[in-house]
């Protein structure tokens, strides 16, 4: 089963058609995707990956294989409400966190910073692409997003899935969907874990070659979508061999963000179907999309007047 590939350097030609045809399947049918040839700086993407790789080395592999969860897993005690993970998470926007996060260098805050800016970009350009898809205006998501605020929140959990010595215990991450909005993950390039349910069955997703970023929507693009986009459930299984690392980035709506499906995305409601026969005799032969249009604002019009 081949996982959608997005190539973003082919959406500003003759092939942008057939991209956004591709990437609308995509969100429809699967609820995940890579996306190639993204322009962020590949040097950078690998040195955020090294750095963080280096800081869990030094500040978090230890104490995780002396934690509570190591122990129950040792025992072979009950291991069904926990993860095999070594994870902390850092505010972007609308506040950043980062020089909070404890012995951190400001060598990796710097370059997590550069990097996010670049990605910042990619994930409005992705909710731009998919606003369009839905015939929504372009910056719909956005808008709906950012709340009161200037932009949409954004951070990014940073996560080891150690080495594991009895991965047929444990889950690296228990089986969930994501509570936001669309997830931008940078992830190992030789130890794979994540997997997506689809069609009854798990999809190992790869190693991310070339530093192709892994996509996936969220829960509030479903409800956005009206249900036209799919948030997956997803988990992700330790390995006996290897740790594998996970840098995702949330681009999600704030806090007092009020989230509804787009009116334009809505079937009419609680109409006269007398109503519904007049106007279908004058349209008949016309798309059906237009004439629930003139429903939905016929009855708009009609609850006005009754206010």
């Amino acid at each position: 089963m081949e996982i959608p590939v997005i190539d973003f350097s082919k959406l500003n030609g003759d092939k942008r058609g057939d991209t956004m045809v591709l990437l609308h399947e995509a969100c429809e049918k699967w609820g995940f995707f890579m996306v190639e040839n993204h322009e962020i700086d590949s040097h950078l993407m690998e040195k955020v990956k090294q750095l963080i790789n280096t800081y869990y080395d030094e500040n978090l592999k230890q104490s995780f294989y002396e934690s509570e969860i190591a122990k129950r897993l040792e025992k072979q005690q009950d291991t069904s409400d926990i993860d095999w993970e070594s994870a902390f998470f850092i505010w972007h926007r609308p506040t950043s966190n980062i020089n909070e996060i404890p012995n951190i260098s400001q060598e990796l805050c710097q370059t997590m910073d550069e990097y996010i800016a670049q990605l910042m970009k990619l994930g409005e350009k992705l909710s731009e692409l998919m606003s369009e898809n839905l015939g929504l205006e372009k910056d719909y998501i956005k808008k709906a997003f950012r709340g009161s605020g200037e932009g949409a929140a954004v951070g990014t959990k940073v996560a080891k899935y150690p080495q594991c010595p009895r991965p047929e215990f444990v889950r690296g991450l228990r089986e969930h969907t994501d509570a936001g909005g669309i997830i931008l993950l940078l992830q190992d390039d030789k130890v794979q874990g994540l997997e997506f349910f689809k069609d009854g069955k798990w999809v190992e997703i790869p190693p991310s070659k070339n530093n192709a970023i892994f996509v996936n929507t969220g829960d509030q693009v479903e409800v956005l979508s009206n249900g036209l986009y799919k948030s997956v459930v997803h988990r992700v299984m330790p390995d006996k061999n290897g740790s594998r690392i996970s840098i995702a980035t949330f681009y999600n709506p704030i806090g007092d963000a009020i989230i509804s499906p787009a009116p334009k995305l809505l079937y009419p409601t609680n109409f006269v179907y007398g109503d519904y026969l007049k106007l279908y005799g004058s349209t008949k032969f016309g798309a059906k999309g237009p004439r629930f249009e003139s429903m939905k604002n016929m009855i708009n019009g009609h609850k006005n007047v009754l206010d």
